[in-house]
């Protein structure tokens, strides 16, 4: 019976030593290796942060392009999703109330042509990036109310398409509307 008290012990002490201290400090030490990636790649502009590139912000206003839904508010510390299925109908109203918002902001926008990642919040809740269909589908709304041509907001959108690690274009949303605001 000793034994076996003294091997759990010795166990529970390594487990706590490795899992507590060393796993711990070796994160910490590889977020300081790469620390680009560890703080969330902040975007300054006149020298003072306006955001993260990994990061989505709430952009609301006619003159910017909309990036994706958040269920946590856009708050990176608590990051995650609804939790919510398909048939839920609380579920199902909130992207209903989505598609009625996006379709007063964009007349001449049919439902059926609305990209789902304009109405349906990622996992995440705080996910930056969105397709360039659901861009492109923004262009006339912001070209009336920045009058200017939609073919330059068309090209900036092109000049804006990135590619995922899986080879997957998307647009990062604060990094496009920062390009926006910078035109004439």
């Amino acid at each position: 019976m000793i034994k076996n008290l003294k091997s759990s012990l010795i166990l529970t002490v390594i487990l706590i030593l490795m899992f507590g201290v060393v796993y711990p400090l070796g994160i910490y030490t590889i977020g300081l290796v790469f620390s680009s990636n560890s703080v969330g790649s902040p975007i300054v502009k006149n020298e003072q942060i306006v955001g993260f590139e990994n990061i989505g912000q709430s952009f609301t206003d006619d003159k910017y392009f909309w990036g994706r839904p958040s269920t946590v508010g856009y708050n990176a510390a608590s990051t995650g999703g609804s939790n919510k299925g398909p048939t839920n109908p609380d579920y199902l109203a909130e992207v209903q109330a989505r598609i009625d918002t996006f379709l007063l902001h964009n007349p001449g926008v049919k439902k059926e042509e609305i990209p789902s990642d304009l109405v349906t919040a990622p996992g995440s809740g705080i996910d930056p990036n969105i397709s360039p269909n659901s861009a492109y589908i923004q262009v006339k709304r912001i070209a009336v109310v920045r009058n200017l041509p939609e073919a330059q907001i068309k090209a900036l959108v092109d000049q804006s398409i990135e590619n995922t690690v899986l080879g997957m274009p998307v647009i990062n949303v604060l990094k496009l509307n920062l390009k926006l605001d910078e035109l004439k």
